[in-house]
């Protein structure tokens, strides 16, 4: 199995905790921009291959490894509400971020005013969301630490008004394989 990504991305952490997590071995390539272009029909990573097997999104990566040890991808429709509203959050954020690379910010669009918002309305809903106090992490937990944990490493959110989210997140980073695997510094 091969799992083709980056240290810094979110998608590819959450792949990495789990594998990690399932005692799946693995071979991690660091992959560039360049390099995801060319290996994923999604020009993206994560990206996995599995004795033939190609896969181009997150999501399938974490179904195909949770099932291949019998276990459920996501056991409730609450988990799936969490999973989607995280990915939701993690995409605008990363979407956001990247355009500001190129100088292209909410202050310029109505269109990307609204994306911002939309980042300070999941946060606000996910604040309210029932999270746990201690450790072990669902599927559903862990993508969202790991898009906060992204999110804070980037500086794209303050979580000052979201105690909630900020002391999920300090529970996430007392997991070892979640710590293990945050962006180097």
């Amino acid at each position: 199995m091969k799992l083709f990504g980056s240290y810094t991305s979110p998608y590819v952490r959450h792949c990495r905790v789990a594998l990690f997590d399932l005692g799946i071995t693995f071979d991690f390539i660091d992959t560039d921009y360049t390099a995801s272009a060319e290996g994923s029909p999604a020009m993206r990573v994560p990206f996995l291959h599995d004795n033939g097997l190609q896969l181009s999104d997150s999501s399938s990566i974490l179904m195909h490894v949770y099932h291949s040890k019998g276990i459920p991808f996501i056991e409730t429709a609450e988990q799936m509400e969490l999973y989607a509203l995280s990915n939701t959050a993690m995409d605008t954020t990363i979407n956001l971020f990247f355009l500001e690379k190129d100088n292209v910010t909410p202050q310029h669009s109505a269109y990307l005013k609204r994306q911002s918002n939309r980042i300070d309305a999941s946060l606000a809903a996910l604040e309210l969301t029932n999270l746990p106090k201690a450790l072990p992490l669902n599927i559903a937990e862990t993508r969202l630490a790991c898009y906060l944990d992204w999110a804070l490493f980037r500086k794209r959110i303050s979580l000052d008004e979201h105690p909630n989210l900020l002391s999920f997140v300090k529970l996430a980073n007392t997991w070892s394989t979640f710590a293990d695997t945050a962006p180097p510094k």
